[in-house]
């Protein structure tokens, strides 16, 4: 049996923040506007050549697709819970999967790499790098902060 909550995903344009959210728990998730996709047709598209599970506020679009998630709530933590009822699996992963910001995948910065002033020590804390935007990511902060979010379901 397919486990349907860890298909790819493709969430409509007022999602975006949940994507982020969904990316750092190892889904694989398309975003509407990061794929010029808010028309419903588009996403849609997104839905049938991609095999993307589809995530969405509108109804109407919901309809149109048969396993379709239609979320109710406007803020991110009861978004999370909802989807936590329909059974997606909400922790973070060990180490990230997909960039945060555009969902490509990450590989790890080696210690030796130069890294952006803006970010830790790599022989301190495990980086990683975006492979197609070059966004750097490591447990800082904003990991804590999303642990606690998820933690708080």
């Amino acid at each position: 049996m397919v486990d349907r909550a860890r298909e790819p995903l493709v969430l409509d344009a007022m999602l975006g923040k949940l994507a982020t959210y969904l990316r750092m728990c190892g889904y694989d998730t398309a975003y509407a506007l990061d794929r010029d996709a808010e028309a419903d047709a588009a996403l849609l598209a997104l839905v049938e050549t991609e095999g993307r599970r589809l995530v969405t506020r509108d109804e109407g679009l919901a309809r149109k697709v048969p396993d379709a998630i239609l979320l109710t709530e406007r803020d991110v933590p009861d978004q999370l819970r909802e989807l936590a009822a329909a059974g997606f699996d909400l922790e973070l992963s060990d180490e990230p999967v997909h960039c945060g910001t555009c969902n490509a995948p990450v590989e790890r910065v080696d210690r030796t790499e130069p890294t952006p002033e803006y970010a830790p020590d790599p022989d301190e804390v495990a980086i990683w790098r975006c492979r197609d935007c070059g966004q750097h990511f490591w447990r800082g902060s904003h990991w804590d902060d999303v642990a606690e979010t998820l933690a708080d379901l």
